[in-house]
């Protein structure tokens, strides 16, 4: 089978630029492309249908707006009101699921979990396996890890919860799907930096994630 074909779209925040590379090209399977948002955005929608799977690592807070904005940072409306048209899978990673707060789409992808009360950083977090059975945390067991957390409200009954934490500035769900229209989406508090990148039960999860909302598992 061809590895999957992925683009890794960032912007609105800072993050350790190599160690996010090595985090993507430590995934057996899986070509990633990262790119900004701008990038992303000014591309043809042929372009950006040709990926597998679009994991978002944005914390873009205004709009998104084809109108008031330099010409190289595109379409980003047109862009993201395609999203779920076609099965292409889609992930929102940590900040990611703060990004476009107004937004009926990217409402739609997280679930009704409000905006974050947080973040807090550096936090000892015990990480529990909700469904065993899914593709995405089979055979995990519960573990430990250190991540930057959110207080956040739960994702809603339409939404299918595989991780949770009982940690009072963390939200109490940090792992679920959806659908939204054609797509299959995957949302994931975690991942704020290298001291969770190099955890071998968050990378699994996340190279999970992304290959079963492309309909690979």
């Amino acid at each position: 089978m061809n590895p999957l074909e992925v683009a890794v779209v960032t912007g609105g925040h800072n993050y350790d630029v190599r160690g996010f590379q090595r985090l993507f090209e430590a995934m057996d399977g899986m070509h990633a492309f990262i790119q900004h948002m701008d990038e992303f955005a000014c591309a043809s929608h042929e372009v950006r249908d040709a990926y597998d799977a679009v994991v978002f690592f944005t914390m873009l807070k205004d709009g998104p707006s084809d109108e008031g904005h330099p010409w190289y940072a595109g379409q980003p409306a047109t862009a993201v009101s395609h999203l779920g048209t076609t099965p292409q899978g889609i992930v929102l990673l940590h900040h990611g699921i703060l990004a476009y707060p107004d937004s009926p789409v990217w409402q739609a992808l997280t679930g009704p979990i409000g905006r974050s009360r947080g973040p807090t950083n550096n936090q000892r977090i015990r990480v529990q396996v909700a469904d065993p059975a899914h593709p995405v945390t089979r055979g995990l067991a519960d573990w430990e890890m250190t991540d930057e957390v959110y207080l956040m409200d739960d994702p809603g009954p339409d939404s299918h919860v595989l991780l949770s934490v009982n940690h009072p500035k963390s939200m109490k769900h940090i792992a679920w799907t959806r659908t939204y229209q054609r797509a299959r989406v995957f949302c994931f508090e975690s991942g704020h930096g290298p001291a969770v990148w190099s955890d071998v039960n968050f990378r699994e999860v996340l190279r999970r994630g992304i290959f079963w909302s492309a309909g690979r598992s």
